[in-house]
């Protein structure tokens, strides 16, 4: 992308935890009480509002250029119109990253690291000092980035859902979730705490945990635990784990785990008559119903995330 076709440059943010403390005790005061009366330390809540604070200010003063800059919430993604003449610059935690690229369409992002000292900052190759010459790259058609594959969830009734780390398929609560699942040639019924399917980009997140669970369940029972799947950023394939299927009557539990090979897909039939759900990246709010007569196809995106790298 060069200068020509970039109209405007889209700042995501995200509320720090001591703006969601105010809105939910109405005052900074209150906010405070609640922290210290729990013994808690309120100056480590508003030192971090004030690096990411101080962060907003930089990144607006840095991006000088002569094109339109817009500031939006991560609570506005699920409904702001991205458009292909966007340059994105997200400013949070990795998961902001994740939040956002389902959204934007494949258009270049700059991803920040607000506060280098609290935040490892896995997918976050700049500071916001570094931001306009991230930009300037990109709006020169000189920034290097990297593809980051997708998931992406089909319903027959032509709904999508796509993923940048994770995709759940279950149940909204902590019902067990009933589906069919084939794969690899095989199907049976499960009832589990739901589907996870993780991408490359995602292995390292929520999947991880599900390897840390088996682990110590081996070495409780003595036995030689898995290992995780290694997996790159640009990895084609999906990786997808049954959490706690239970085995009964009308369940079975021989397909728990698999990869999904490009060009490949994992079916699910839901069997649950309401409450059924998939949704990625951890936002729950927005979802896809997943209930009996829904078909999901599970496979690798064709479109890419595009992360610009120092």
């Amino acid at each position: 992308m060069n200068a020509a076709a970039i109209e405007k440059i889209v700042v995501v943010t995200r509320k720090t935890r001591l703006e969601e403390l105010v809105e939910r005790f109405n005052t900074l005061g209150q906010a405070r009480f609640y922290i210290e009366h729990a013994g808690g330390d309120f100056r480590e809540y508003a030192g971090e509002a004030e690096v990411y604070r101080q962060a907003v200010a930089l990144v607006r003063s840095q991006l000088d250029f002569d094109l339109k800059v817009q500031f939006i919430d991560r609570g506005f993604l699920p409904t702001y119109l991205f458009t292909a003449g966007d340059l994105i610059v997200t400013l949070g935690q990795d998961g902001l990253v994740a939040n956002t690229a389902k959204y934007v369409r494949g258009q270049p992002i700059v991803a920040l690291n607000p506060d280098p000292e609290r935040m490892d900052g896995v997918l976050l190759p700049w500071r916001p000092d570094q931001v306009h010459t991230a930009a300037a790259a990109v709006l020169a058609g000189k920034a290097r980035s990297c593809g980051v594959t997708m998931a992406e969830a089909v319903m027959n009734d032509g709904q999508s859902m796509l993923a940048f780390n994770d995709l759940f398929i279950g149940a909204r609560s902590h019902i067990s979730a009933r589906y069919r699942i084939r794969a690899g040639g095989k199907s049976e019924q499960q009832s589990s705490s739901g589907i996870l399917v993780s991408t490359g980009a995602g292995s390292t997140g929520w999947m991880s945990s599900v390897f840390n669970m088996a682990r110590g369940l081996a070495a409780f029972g003595h036995a030689q635990p898995p290992r995780p799947v290694r997996m790159t950023w640009e990895d084609p394939r999906l990786l997808f784990v049954a959490r706690e299927p239970f085995v009964s009557r009308h369940s079975t539990a021989e397909i728990v785990a698999g990869l999904i090979a490009q060009g490949q897909e994992l079916l699910l039939e839901s069997l649950m008559p309401s409450g059924g759900c998939i949704f990625s990246d951890g936002i729950e709010a927005d979802f896809v119903e997943f209930n009996a007569g829904s078909v999901a196809r599970i496979r690798t995106a064709a479109q890419q995330a595009h992360l610009v790298v120092a």
